[in-house]
């Protein structure tokens, strides 16, 4: 049996890794969170890696923190940056295919057009530049080893019925206030963790029928919004009787800098991997029908 390593396993993407893992009974998964496999420290990385084996990795886990990143620069580099050439070095030396995930912010954010796979990258701050610097390792690490295979999926404004997300506090927010803010002139894609795990396995399962991928895909779900549209949305959903005010950036001022545009172009990985990608307003609906289920 096939063994499939979900590093950062107690996060919104592992968490949802997790409730797919009955979908694929002729996989074994190994599912590492930070006290077995600890991306921020290489020894730890390499004993697991020692003590385990596997067949696949798919690395769910990422400093995450973008605000705080402006801070624990050292911590985030070495999580994004670091933990994956670390993690990566060892799959391909032993011919194990790596499939990373990346950001929305590698991208400066003032186009006008959904951005592709090639377009240039120009990311600010922290953790944007964290990201970008981990797709360059692992690209230039993957020179080395000609065999290689590694799959880098860009997503954005990621969230799930786990952790903590936008939807999420706007659910705690509406609760707890009569009236909130938020802004209006970000505009992206949201993207239901469930979805970006499966089109994750979508890609373990090209490799396993022997496909070749492309070292880039993006994935968000379809549609284009604003975090306020994103708001009015939940607001709708859980019948909130207060009032969502539109709000400009510069009036939520954040220690790291937003994108104010980044939409994905996803026809590369619903071509490759025949992939059909719901609505984000289809997909929000069952992780807020799930979340107040529970």
């Amino acid at each position: 049996m096939k063994r499939i390593l979900v590093t950062g396993s107690n996060g919104q993407l592992g968490n949802e890794l997790k409730s797919l893992e009955a979908n694929f009974p002729n996989f074994h998964f190994i599912f590492a969170d930070r006290s077995t496999l600890d991306l921020s420290d290489s020894s730890s990385i390499q004993t697991f890696c020692q003590a385990n084996t596997f067949d696949y990795c798919i690395n769910a886990g990422a400093y995450t923190k973008v605000d705080l990143a402006e801070k624990e620069q050292e911590l985030c580099l070495q999580i994004n940056v670091n933990g994956v050439k670390t993690l990566a070095e060892i799959c391909f030396q032993k011919g194990i295919p790596f499939l990373h995930f990346s950001s929305d912010y590698v991208f400066n954010g003032i186009g006008t057009e959904p951005y592709v796979e090639t377009d240039l990258t120009d990311p600010k701050g922290v953790y944007a530049k964290s990201k970008e610097e981990g797709e360059k390792a692992l690209i230039f690490l993957a020179s080395n080893y000609p065999n290689s295979k590694f799959c880098i999926i860009r997503t954005s404004w990621v969230y799930s019925t786990f952790g903590h997300n936008f939807v999420k506090t706007m659910i705690r927010l509406m609760n707890e206030r009569p009236e909130i803010s938020v802004v209006n002139d970000q505009i992206g894609s949201p993207t239901y963790a469930k979805d970006l795990a499966e089109a994750a396995l979508k890609a373990v399962m090209a490799w396993e029928e022997g496909k070749l991928l492309s070292p880039i895909y993006h994935f968000s779900n379809e549609g284009v919004c604003s975090w306020f549209d994103f708001a009015l949305a939940i607001a709708e959903f859980i019948d909130y009787k207060g009032k969502v005010n539109p709000i400009t950036t510069s009036q939520y001022p954040t220690p790291a800098p937003r994108p104010a545009y980044s939409v994905l172009n996803k026809s590369k990985i619903k071509a490759e991997l025949d992939i059909t990608i719901r609505s984000w307003e289809e997909a929000l609906d069952e992780c807020l029908q799930k979340l107040i289920a529970s």
